[in-house]
C-alpha cells in the first residue's frame, strides 16, 4: 500500500465522521459548516481561475450551488440530503479504487487518470453503499420512508452521473491552469474543491429536480 493512498485512507477516516456530524446536527452548526467550506472553495476557485469570464461565472455558480446544500438540508429530506451525499463519496471511492485496480482505457484527455472501469466502479459502488444505507435507515434511527424501486435506481445512477461531469469539469479548470490539485489542505486528497466537485454539480441538480418532482 503506498504512502499516498495511506493519506487518502487516513484523511477520509478523520473527515467523513466530522462532516457527518455537522451535517446531521443541521442547524447552526451545519450553517457555520457550510460557511467554512464555502470561503475555502471560493479561496481554492480564486486560485484556480485563468479566465475572467470563468472566474465570474464559477462565483456565481459556487454561491448558488452552496445555497441549494443549505435549502435541501435545512428545508429538505434529511433522508434524501444523506443519500445524496453518500452517493456522491461512493462515486469518488468507485472511480478511484476501480481505477486504480482494473486500470484500462482512458476515458477522457481532460482527466488523464479517469478510466472507463473507474466509470463503470463509480456507477457500482454508490448503488451498493446507497441500497445499505436505504435498507438500513433504521439501524441508523432514522425512520424508513425511503423504498428501493426502479425510480430511486434512476436517481442514484443519476446523482453518481452528474457527481462525474462535475468532477471532469473542474478537471478541465485544473488542467487549463497547469496545476494537479486545487489545494493542499487535506493530505492525499488534495484541496477542498478538489473532494466536492462532484457534489457543486449535484446538489443545484437535485434541487431544480426536487422542486420540480
Amino acid at each position: 500500500m503506498s504512502k499516498e493512498l495511506i493519506k487518502r485512507i487516513l484523511s477520509a477516516l478523520i473527515l467523513l465522521p466530522v462532516s457527518f456530524f455537522f451535517i446531521i446536527t443541521g442547524s447552526n452548526l451545519f450553517i457555520y459548516f457550510i460557511l467554512f467550506i464555502l470561503f475555502l472553495t471560493l479561496y481554492e476557485w480564486h486560485c484556480l481561475s485563468f479566465n475572467k469570464k470563468y472566474y465570474i461565472y464559477g462565483i456565481v455558480f459556487i454561491f448558488l450551488s452552496f445555497y441549494t446544500v443549505y435549502d435541501l438540508r435545512i428545508h429538505g429530506d434529511y433522508k434524501i440530503f444523506l443519500l445524496i451525499i453518500i452517493v456522491c463519496i461512493s462515486t469518488d471511492i468507485g472511480g478511484y479504487f476501480f481505477g486504480k485496480i482494473i486500470k484500462g482505457p482512458k476515458l477522457t484527455k481532460i482527466s488523464p487518470n479517469k478510466t472507463y472501469a473507474g466509470m463503470i466502479g463509480s456507477f457500482v459502488l454508490s448503488l451498493l453503499f446507497s441500497i445499505f444505507y436505504i435498507k438500513n435507515l433504521d439501524f441508523f434511527n432514522i425512520s424508513k420512508t425511503i423504498d428501493i424501486n426502479y425510480k430511486i435506481i434512476y436517481l442514484i445512477l443519476f446523482i453518481s452521473l452528474i457527481s462525474q461531469i462535475g468532477d471532469l469539469i473542474v478537471s478541465f479548470f485544473k488542467r487549463k491552469s497547469k496545476i494537479e490539485d486545487t489545494g493542499i489542505i487535506i493530505p492525499g486528497h488534495g484541496g477542498i474543491l478538489d473532494r466536492i466537485d462532484g457534489m457543486i454539480f449535484v446538489f443545484p441538480c437535485m434541487f431544480l429536480l426536487l422542486k420540480i418532482i
